[in-house]
Parts: C-alpha cells; sequence; structure tokens
C-alpha cells in the first residue's frame, strides 16, 4: 500500500476499513491466505517479525518467526473452540508498536524477549485470523492458508532486513522498525 493512500486513509478517518475483517469472497484455503494480506496492522505486525529476526539475528531468524506462528495458529485453535480474547483488535495494533519497537531500540533484543513478545502479540493475530472464518470454511486450510501468507510476510522481512545491514548501517533497520511503530500509533487511534 503506497504511503499516498495510507495517508488518505488516515486524512478520511477510514482506518478501520484498512485492519484485516472477513468479506474476501473466497473459501478456505484463499481466504486464509489473503486475510493478513488485506490488514494494514496484520502485516506490518508480520513484516516487522521478520525485521526483529534479523535484528537478533542467529537462531533468532527462525524461531522468532517460528514464535510467531506457533502462537498464532494456537490463537486460531482458541478462536475455534469458542474462547474470547477480549481487546483483540487493540492489542493487534498494539503488535506493531510493540515488535517494531524492539527492532528500533537499543541495545539489542534477547532471542528470548524477541520470542515471547511475538508469541504474545500472534496468539491475538490467530483469533482474530479464525473469528473472522466463515462457518463454511475449513479451519484446517483457512489456517494452512494464513500461515504460508503469514510465512511469506515473515520471509519478506527477514530479506528485507538483510539486505539493509549488507547495504546499510544498523541505524537503517533500526529507523524502518521506527517508522513501522509511527505507522502503528495511527492504527490505535483508529480504533478509538
Amino acid at each position: 500500500m503506497s504511503k499516498y493512500v495510507y495517508v488518505v486513509a488516515l486524512m478520511t478517518g477510514t482506518i478501520p476499513a484498512l485492519l484485516a475483517h472477513p468479506g474476501h469472497g473466497q473459501a478456505g484455503f484463499v481466504a486464509g491466505m489473503l486475510h493478513p494480506l488485506t490488514g494494514l496492522d496484520h502485516l506490518l505486525a508480520m513484516f516487522a517479525v521478520g525485521l526483529l529476526a534479523v535484528r537478533v539475528g542467529g537462531r533468532a531468524l527462525w524461531l522468532v518467526p517460528g514464535s510467531f506462528m506457533a502462537a498464532m495458529f494456537l490463537g486460531g485453535l482458541a478462536a475455534y473452540a469458542g474462547m474470547a480474547l477480549p481487546g483483540a483488535e487493540w492489542v493487534i495494533a498494539c503488535s506493531v508498536l510493540a515488535v517494531a519497537l524492539l527492532v528500533a531500540l537499543a541495545p539489542r533484543p534477547t532471542i528470548v524477549l524477541a520470542c515471547l513478545t511475538v508469541a504474545a502479540c500472534a496468539v491475538f493475530h490467530g483469533h482474530a485470523h479464525v473469528a473472522e472464518m466463515s462457518q463454511q470454511q475449513s479451519l484446517g486450510a483457512f489456517c494452512a492458508g494464513f500461515l504460508l501468507s503469514t510465512a511469506l510476510i515473515h520471509a519478506t522481512g527477514i530479506l528485507v532486513g538483510m539486505l539493509m545491514l549488507r547495504t546499510a548501517p544498523l541505524q537503517v533497520l533500526r529507523l524502518s522498525g521506527a517508522a513501522i511503530a509511527a505507522a502503528g500509533v495511527p492504527l490505535l487511534i483508529g480504533l478509538a
């Protein structure tokens, strides 16, 4: 989404329309794939998870995104079982800030802090995905779709982060985290 569309949306008060909601018109796997891609809150948080994995480095390149995806799946199962998570949209919007700030701030976060933070956020992302799933859709196909889509968003964040570190100083990666955190503020304001 271009920055101009985002600015217009902010100025016109249509931020909630940018958040992930049902109604993709697809079934099962395709609907699951599309869900994380249609919400700015999901996209930013998941991309920031990839950047955070690069910021921490080493085993975090697979542990941080893996923690997010495992917890997201568990959150989806909780929604399917009928468990409520009050304030899920708020936590999802806050997750953009939380993960992006870990990318932006010094010193570098530990792998444990990074994994615990993304896992706590991901439970709410997964819950929202499945809670908004159509009754007619297959849980397995829908979950496979949103897990694959999420993995691709994480991988994109990792690739972009690695390119940043190869071509620019660490501050550029940290500034990217700060920019994503700043983009998360209007998401919270839009929910007020």
